[in-house]
């Protein structure tokens, strides 16, 4: 018999399910029963469309998502909900505890879900920017935003990196932090993760819009994507990110539109595609390097992990990244053919070492 596990998905974007999707379905296959604890929304409707009645859901919200159309605000809104931040910590912990003592769970597993972790059983967190980019403040913010990051991460058993741990690997500076002692064995390099598969196709797609984000980020990237349409040459392809507005494709200005693409049509247009245009969130970035791709990034304004991952990779020449207000495609994309493409990473062994991890 496999092991009972409860598994906490993140609900910013869907970044964090569609990376966790691959790790629930080889908890799975291993033979243990799941039970994901995500906040009702896009990323949960992806979750169950992929993993049916194979898992139980148990909806439950996280960290209040305070999104504006100018970053600023952002982080002034953000700052503002902290008290009610750490009060939902508080409360995801009650429900943990709660949880394996009602349901007596083995263990727990947690996509960067701060409060979601147990005294009773072992307890993992996934998580991939162990320094954190504070913009607007000073290094002595900084640190304080670490220390208490740290602080929140105490009682998980390991912290599980999905990246590699030599040369930077894939996070840069957010992954890596030789200096900071995490304890013997708490910090555990697993591997980027990526649940898009190397297809042999022809790469026939020379660019494939991938828009995603949440609002009103993503409408303003969608708009300045469909009116960019008419310009651009050869065959392109566009998914706009809305997993509640499926429906067939249709044609814009010789382009195929789609409102939404479920997981497999997706790998099979990242596959397809010489050059793709996308958000630069960290699951994004792990499945281009699983397929080796060229790439325009486009951060999503306020987002300082996108934005420091954005230029990370572009001052190492892999891609060509570029502000969503200062967007001028034409040259954008021809900025980013003339780049190398992110070099191809090997994702294959990422699932069996997070499965030794959680052993």
């Amino acid at each position: 018999m496999g092991r009972r596990v409860l598994y906490g998905v993140y609900h910013w974007g869907l970044g964090h399910a569609t990376r966790s999707l691959g790790l629930v379905r080889a908890l799975l296959a291993r033979g243990d029963a799941v039970t994901i604890v995500i906040a009702p929304g896009a990323g949960m409707r992806l979750l169950q469309s992929e993993l049916g009645d194979a898992c139980e859901f148990f909806p439950f919200a996280d960290t209040p998502a305070p999104f504006s159309r100018y970053p600023a605000i952002f982080y002034l809104r953000m700052t503002a909900s902290m008290p009610w931040v750490l009060a939902g910590y508080r409360s995801e912990h009650r429900l943990a505890e709660r949880l394996v003592a009602e349901r007596h769970f083995d263990c727990i597993v947690s996509d960067s879900r701060f409060g979601l972790w147990s005294r009773a059983v072992p307890s993992y967190c996934i998580f991939h920017s162990i320094h954190q980019v504070v913009p607007f403040f000073s290094s002595f913010t900084q640190r304080v935003t670490e220390r208490g990051q740290r602080h929140l991460l105490r009682e998980f058993t390991r912290v599980l990196i999905p990246d590699v741990a030599e040369g930077g690997g894939l996070s840069g500076w957010l992954g890596h932090d030789p200096d900071f002692d995490w304890g013997e064995g708490r910090l555990v390099y697993i591997g980027p993760l990526s649940s898009v598969p190397r297809m042999d196709m022809e790469q026939d797609i020379d660019v494939f819009f991938s828009v995603s984000g949440i609002e009103p980020q993503r409408g303003l990237l969608t708009d300045l994507v469909l009116q960019a349409l008419p310009k651009l040459s050869g065959k392109i392809v566009v998914t706009l990110g809305r997993p509640h507005d499926e429906g067939p494709s249709r044609d814009v200005a010789g382009a195929t539109v789609y409102n939404y693409l479920d997981r497999q049509r997706q790998a099979e247009m990242l596959n397809r595609a010489k050059l793709v245009m996308t958000r630069s969130g960290y699951t994004t970035l792990m499945e281009l390097a699983g397929l080796g791709r060229k790439a325009l990034f486009v951060a999503t304004p306020g987002q300082s992990e996108q934005e420091y991952l954005a230029r990370f990779h572009r001052d190492r020449g892999y891609v060509w990244s570029v502000e969503q207000k200062h967007l001028d495609m034409l040259p954008d994309l021809e900025r980013a053919r003339a780049a190398s493409g992110i070099p191809r990473m090997d994702v294959s062994a990422s699932t069996g070492n997070f499965l030794a991890a959680i052993a």
